[in-house]
């Protein structure tokens, strides 16, 4: 049986590699016969006879320039996740700067603020329970269950209960102060209409008030019952016992709620490295260092072609003799130099991130500083 090989040159068409990812790049194309011609060289043409034909070496030079893009738009997606994610996938994004932004982080402070009562996005709801005099405990799960509202499968859960009790200003009172202009007019001029803060005969700072009004809610916390609550196994407990009818106010979410805001109600955007709009590379703009590693990890492909090809006959009659073709050996090495070059790209790109390029900013301008320490400073007299 006659094994056809390499004749020792090509000439590349559109249609050639599999795909045709870049046959419509002239850069491709003018680079596709060169490089068949390296790789048949590097494999020992014309000593040796190689058992592949042009359109190997083309699927192998194909494979190799997206191979290089697969690794490179993964770098740059672990680099940028978090900036992309929600962005709109309708549009390639290759060749364009990815500027970082911290909407994803303002998107995880808001569950925080959510969480405090300060903003968020969950929306947060408001009930009562009739207060009832003598009557100290209320459950609040047979109110949420006659909520024809609350989905009971998640239910809900209390953020705040409501006391509005007098303000501290209404206690904020000297008898023995006086201006001569009047409390009701002084009072009013400060929008205290129908209050009675003390008044001095000096203005004094507005951090002395403050501290007052805090002495009297503390005293209040400290010295009286107050007006509190306790909250277990959804029985709400209020202190003191009402002695008059009336209605505890409560603020809520609904735990549904919290789930689905999780979720972004954006459709066609970006949600993973699955559909970050990467396209495949354009041969044309790659550089030399890329164009480079492309060539040795398409011959490295070619290689495992041969030795699989090899692998199939084994051995091949010539006149009198057999040759074997030793394509263990082939595979072998073909397997472990496509490894390596993964691994040095990958470091390459490790090299660049923006990690890498912020911690090696801060070690030079370390450097710099320490080197300028050295430098003796000049004294002048004028």
């Amino acid at each position: 049986m006659t094994v056809p090989t390499w004749p020792g040159s090509s000439s590349f068409t559109t249609g050639s590699t599999p795909f045709g990812f870049y046959d419509s790049d002239i850069d491709f194309q003018n680079d596709a016969d060169k490089a068949a011609l390296f790789m048949s060289r590097r494999l020992g043409y014309p000593m040796v006879a190689i058992e592949l034909q042009d359109i190997n070496f083309y699927a192998a030079f194909e494979q190799a320039v997206t191979t290089y893009g697969n690794e490179l738009y993964s770098y740059k997606v672990r680099d940028n996740q978090l900036s992309l994610e929600g962005m709109a996938t309708g549009s390639s994004i290759n060749n364009r700067s990815i500027i970082p932004n911290f909407e994803n982080v303002v998107r995880l402070s808001e569950m925080y603020g959510t969480e405090a009562g300060a903003g968020g996005i969950v929306p947060y709801y408001s009930g009562s329970v009739p207060a009832l005099p003598g009557v100290q405990t209320y459950d609040l799960k047979a109110w949420a269950e006659a909520s024809a509202s609350i989905d009971p499968q998640h239910g809900i859960e209390i953020k705040r209960v409501f006391y509005k009790g007098p303000s501290v200003i209404n206690r904020f009172y000297d008898p023995y102060s006086g201006t001569g202009f009047g409390y009701r007019g002084m009072m009013d001029s400060f929008g205290f209409g129908g209050m009675s803060p003390a008044i001095n005969f000096l203005m004094m700072p507005l951090s002395y008030d403050l501290q007052v009004m805090n002495s009297i809610e503390l005293s209040d916390t400290v010295r009286r019952s107050n007006y509190s609550f306790e909250l277990r196994d959804n029985k709400l407990k209020v202190f003191p016992v009402p002695i008059n009818s009336g209605s505890i106010w409560f603020e809520y979410i609904k735990r549904e709620d919290r789930i689905s805001s999780s979720i972004s109600p954006v459709t066609g955007s970006i949600t993973d490295v699955s559909n970050v709009p990467y396209s495949n590379p354009t041969y044309a703009l790659i550089n030399s260092i890329g164009r480079s590693w492309i060539f040795e990890y398409a011959l490295a492909i070619a290689k495992e072609i041969l030795g699989y090809v090899r692998g199939k006959y084994t051995s091949i009659p010539i006149p009198g003799d057999v040759v074997n073709l030793g394509y263990s050996d082939l595979l072998n090495a073909a397997k472990d130099e496509q490894m390596a070059l993964i691994t040095i790209l990958r470091e390459k790109f490790d090299e660049t991130s923006r990690k890498s390029l912020l911690e090696r900013k801060a070690e030079e301008t370390d450097s710099l500083n320490k080197e300028l320490r050295n430098v003796p400073f000049r004294i002048y007299i004028g």
